[in-house]
């Protein structure tokens, strides 16, 4: 059984605006991903949610803030970033340190992400499931899963079944 969840931020939980500058708090819009606030209302009932990302430039609290803007903080358990891991996303020790806050056994872990390379692999090196969110998986994108090593789903909602 699943107990926590951590999700990647940008254009996993939040859109990812490309024209938009500065700290997504301070933007003037921001959006939820489609289907986001679904599935975390879904998934939160039964396990805890956490948000980890590599916005280098913005505070937890920041962080907290875009989140609350989007509807999305009353579902998210904890925040992690560079800020209050210590190490960048996609570093050997950023995983393991956050593995290592949130106290649960590592097989009721799964790391949902767009990008396999910051996201995907690193978790499972440290040795927990990874679900690759690839919205437009049918746009040309690689799928670099040929072990089977984990799953890929184009909507947040595949999540809930």
């Amino acid at each position: 059984m699943i107990q926590a969840y951590i999700f990647d931020w940008g254009d996993t939980l939040m859109v990812d605006f490309p024209e938009a500058q500065g700290k997504m708090c301070h933007w003037l819009k921001v959006a939820a991903v489609d289907g986001a606030q679904e599935a975390l209302a879904v998934l939160s009932k039964t396990a805890k949610i956490y948000a980890a990302t590599g916005a280098a430039d913005s505070t937890e609290q920041e962080i907290k803030l875009a989140f609350e803007r989007a509807e999305l903080s009353q579902f998210i358990s904890g925040y992690f970033c560079q800020e209050n891991v210590g190490f960048t996303k996609g570093s050997a020790e950023f995983m393991p340190t956050i593995l290592s806050r949130i106290n649960h056994p590592l097989n009721s872990i799964v790391m949902v992400g767009d990008n396999i390379e910051k996201d995907i692999k690193p978790a499972l090196s440290a040795g927990i499931q990874a679900i690759w969110f690839a919205p437009d998986l049918n746009t040309g994108k690689c799928l670099n899963n040929e072990n089977g090593e984990f799953k890929s789903i184009k909507h947040l909602l595949a999540l809930c079944h």
